[in-house]
């Protein structure tokens, strides 16, 4: 068998456990195993295989992905998510399809302290729902806009898919960072834009909430200034190079703990309960970043990632089709995989083509997490759908689906819109110190 038909088959065998549920992690790092195994050696192998589990459970760098999950999961603990809820529903909420527009602002506020889709519309779908139910909201347009709010976890730094990419990539997590937060703000607008159109045209699918005085609308706003406090500390000490990602992620964490603790927002329950989870997603990142790393030196070895490389260089294409090439891919595997496992396996074979191409790394990796992003909402697999499931047990999963996928369009132009300019991720890195 050459490496190439080897190469092959491990990506054949890779998908087929993927289907089979066993945790991706381990699926990567079997194959990349066996795969190693037999083009090279078993004792290979194995060295290989523990030398790469011990530098990446080993690596300072990674250690920001527990801070920033520890800084999402104190947040949602100490009830940031309600305050953030209900400050946008005092603001919003008696406008058509207000309470849909509160949910996308407070989505929007709590993946800039979270950094997850999945924590983002859990956490959100336990505090919107029941207010949107509340006030007879359809439920394709209600579960929908959750499951797609969601998403804005992954782009709205601080993001764990931003930082995996960035330690693949080599490069700077600060400007990745920098580089998601206008994206964020202009998907976040346009899913506004898309509700604001659909309830218009159907003003039966969402009666307007109460009508709130100045006072209490202001009033609330302190819900909103200790995420912005937060946030401000983070992302602007990296902006002007104050700290590393490490530290800020520390700094966000510890934070988080102090506004918590002096509001007597978290029990003690929560504080544990914050640690467990934190310890949990952590293993599960981490095993899947090593899993990862072991399958791409199988394919390093098999040199499937130089060979598309080179059969892409000789299409003589447009670099502006081969990136639509590329999307298009993404795009595909995102209906059918996680978005993290979707990043691992795919990035080592395609960072060198865009590279080769001439496109910018960091604009490169908003896309992808863009186009990641579009993968939790649209079936089979759509990710978020399912957590939202879970919340409201009683509306059926196509009926989320329907809501969801009505608000891709918002997404699609997103993606288009940087395609066509750029800058708009740029502009912010470009400035940092």
């Amino acid at each position: 068998m050459t490496p190439t038909e080897a190469g092959i088959c491990g990506f054949i065998a890779l998908v087929a456990l993927m289907f089979l549920k066993i945790p991706v992690g381990f699926v990567m790092a079997l194959v990349g195993l066996l795969g190693f195994a037999l083009l090279v050696s078993w004792d290979a192998a194995l060295h290989l295989m523990a030398q790469d589990f011990t530098s990446v459970f080993g690596s300072y760098n990674l250690t920001v992905i527990p801070l920033f999950v520890l800084m999402g999961q104190l947040a949602h603990h100490s009830g940031m998510s309600g305050r953030l809820f209900h400050a946008a529903y005092r603001f919003f909420g008696s406008l058509p399809g207000g309470l849909a527009v509160a949910t996308i602002g407070a989505c929007a506020g709590f993946s800039a302290i979270c950094g997850s889709t999945s924590a983002t519309a859990a956490t959100m779908a336990a505090v919107a729902l029941p207010e949107m139910k509340k006030y007879n909201y359809d439920p394709a347009l209600a579960t929908g806009v959750v499951a797609a709010g969601g998403s804005l976890g992954i782009l709205i730094p601080p993001s764990t898919i931003f930082i995996v990419y960035g330690i693949m990539t080599e490069q700077s997590v600060g400007k990745l960072f920098l580089a998601g937060v206008m994206p964020g703000i202009l998907m976040t607008l346009l899913f506004v834009a898309t509700v604001f159109i659909w309830t218009w045209n159907r003003p039966d699918l969402a009666k307007p909430g109460a009508s709130f005085t100045l006072r209490e609308k202001i009033a609330s706003l302190a819900g909103v200034v200790e995420t912005l406090i937060l946030f401000v500390a983070v992302m602007g000490g990296l902006f002007i190079g104050v700290f590393t990602p490490t530290e800020a992620a520390a700094i966000g964490a510890f934070g988080t703990l102090v506004i918590a603790a002096v509001g007597r927002h978290l029990s003690w329950k929560g504080f544990t309960q914050s640690l467990i989870e934190t310890t949990r997603v952590t293993c599960m990142i981490l095993v899947i970043v090593a899993g990862a790393t072991v399958f791409g030196h199988f394919l390093a070895v098999t040199r499937i990632p130089f060979d598309v490389g080179a059969w892409v260089m000789g299409l003589q294409m447009p670099p502006w089709a081969v990136m639509g090439l590329i999307i298009l891919v993404y795009l595909t595997l995102g209906c059918l995989m996680d978005s993290l496992a979707m990043i691992m396996l795919t990035i080592p074979i395609f960072f060198p083509v865009i590279t080769a191409l001439g496109f910018d790394p960091i604009w490169f990796g908003v896309i992808i997490v863009l186009v990641t992003g579009m993968g939790v909402i649209t079936p089979p697999v759509g990710i978020n759908v399912y957590v939202v499931a879970g919340v409201a047990r009683d509306v059926p999963l196509h009926v989320i689906f329907r809501g969801a996928v009505k608000l891709l369009a918002a997404q699609i132009v997103t993606a288009a819109l940087l395609i066509l300019f750029p800058q708009i991720a740029l502009w912010l890195p470009q400035l940092m110190h």
